[in-house]
C-alpha cells in the first residue's frame, strides 16, 4: 500500500511592531493610551533596575543574578494579558513581569543577596510563585497549578516562562504532555534568546522553531517577535481566553535576545561575537515601542526624561528600603528542604551556624 500523508502542520508568526516602529494597525489590539504608556514605563522599569542590580552585584553588594536587559517585551506584554484570578511562574529572568504582576523591586534585592524571605509576596497573597533555577522544572509545577484550577472548575489559568534551553529537559516535555492530556489552562510562554548559557540554541534541538514543539502534543502553537511588546501581549491574550474556555494549553515561542551575560557569573565574550550583539541591539524593545509612541503623538523627550527621573526615585527607595533589613534569619534555606524536621539537615544547620559564629568571632 502507498504511504498516506495523515496530518500536515504550520505554525504561524506574529508580528505587529517591527524593529524600525512600523506598526500593523489591523493586528493592534485595543489598548487604551493609559495602558500603553503603562507598558512601556513597564518595560523601562524592568531596564533601569537590571542596570542598577548590575552596579549593586558588581559593588559585592548582592549576588548572582540574571539579567532581563533586551527581552523585556517577552515578559511584561504577557504579564499585562494576564487577568487577576491566573498565576505567574518564571524561572530566573522575569525581573519586569514579576513586577507587574505585584512583586516588589526590593523583595528581588532581598532575593538576589541569599535570603529566603526575598521570595515571599509584599502583602501575603497573589498569585506568583518563587524564581526557579533548576531549568525546566517550574513547567511542572504550572501545570499542577491548571490541573487544580480545572479541578476547582475556576475560570483562570496559567503562565509559565522559561528559556529555550529549557525545551531541551525532560520536564519541558512531561510538563506538555500533561497539559494537553489534561486540557489543563497553561500558557508555555519560551523566550528564545538563542542561548543556553554558552551553546547556541542550533547545537542543543534540531528543530527548526522551538514553536513546532507544540505539534507533537496536539495543542497550539505560535512563534512571536518576541521584542514586540503588543506582539506577546496579544498571543498571550488569545491563549489565555483559549485556556479560560476550556480549549486547553498553547505553546508561545517568543524570540528575543538577552544583550548582557546569561548571569554575573557568566563571560558572554567568550562564546558570541559582538557583531552579533550589535545585531540584535537595533532589534531591542525599548527604542521600538518608544518610537510607536511617539509617533501616536504621546510620548516626548520631556515625558521620557521626568519618568527615567520617577523610576529613578523609585529604584533609590527600594534599595534603600533592601538595605535597612537586619532582620534575616541566617538558617531560613534549612527551614524548608522538606516539610517537617529531618536530623540529617539539623545535624547541616547546626554546622552552618557553628561557622557563622566561628566567622563572627575571627572578625
Amino acid at each position: 500500500m502507498p504511504e498516506k500523508v495523515i496530518e500536515e502542520f504550520t505554525i504561524p508568526r506574529l508580528e505587529i511592531l517591527d524593529e524600525d516602529a512600523n506598526l500593523d494597525e489591523s493586528l493592534e489590539p485595543e489598548l487604551s493610551e493609559q495602558q500603553l504608556v503603562a507598558m512601556y514605563r513597564a518595560m523601562l522599569l524592568a531596564r533601569m533596575g537590571d542596570e542598577r542590580k548590575l552596579k549593586l552585584q558588581r559593588q559585592g553588594r548582592i549576588g548572582t543574578f540574571g539579567p532581563s536587559i533586551g527581552q523585556e517585551a517577552s515578559v511584561v506584554g504577557p504579564a499585562f494579558a494576564m487577568g487577576e484570578a491566573d498565576w505567574f511562574v518564571s524561572a530566573f529572568r522575569e525581573f519586569g513581569g514579576r513586577l507587574v504582576v505585584g512583586d516588589s523591586i526590593t523583595n528581588q534585592l532581598v532575593y538576589y543577596n541569599g535570603f529566603e524571605e526575598g521570595t515571599v509576596r509584599p502583602n501575603g497573597d497573589g498569585r506568583l510563585l518563587p524564581f526557579s533555577v533548576i531549568v525546566g522544572a517550574q513547567a511542572l509545577h504550572a501545570v499542577g497549578l491548571g490541573y487544580a484550577m480545572k479541578y476547582r472548575k475556576e475560570k483562570s489559568a496559567v503562565l509559565v516562562f522559561m528559556g529555550d534551553g529549557a525545551t531541551s529537559q525532560g520536564d519541558f516535555h512531561e510538563a506538555m504532555n500533561f497539559a494537553a492530556v489534561w486540557r489543563a489552562p497553561v500558557v508555555f510562554i519560551c523566550q528564545n534568546n538563542h542561548w543556553a548559557i554558552s551553546v547556541p540554541r542550533e547545537k542543543q534541538t534540531r528543530s527548526r522553531s522551538i514553536a513546532q514543539k507544540a505539534i507533537a502534543y496536539q495543542m497550539p502553537g505560535i512563534q512571536v517577535d518576541g521584542n514586540d511588546v503588543l506582539a506577546t501581549y496579544s498571543a498571550t491574550k488569545e491563549a489565555l481566553e483559549r485556556a479560560y474556555s476550556g480549549e486547553g494549553p498553547t505553546f508561545i515561542e517568543a524570540v528575543t535576545y538577552r544583550l548582557l551575560m546569561h548571569t554575573t557569573a557568566d563571560d558572554p565574550t567568550k562564546y558570541r561575537t559582538e557583531d552579533e550583539v550589535e545585531k540584535w541591539k537595533n532589534r531591542e524593545p525599548l527604542i521600538r515601542f518608544r518610537k510607536c509612541l511617539e509617533k501616536k503623538g504621546i510620548w516626548s523627550d520631556e515625558k521620557q526624561a521626568n519618568l527615567e527621573d520617577d523610576i529613578k526615585r523609585e529604584i533609590d527607595a527600594a534599595v534603600q528600603e533592601f538595605e535597612k533589613r537586619t532582620d534575616f534569619k541566617p538558617d531560613a534555606p534549612f527551614d524548608h528542604v522538606f516539610g517537617t524536621r529531618h536530623e540529617v539537615i539539623e545535624e547541616q544547620r547546626q554546622e552552618f551556624l557553628a561557622n557563622l559564629a566561628e566567622e563572627a568571632d575571627n572578625g
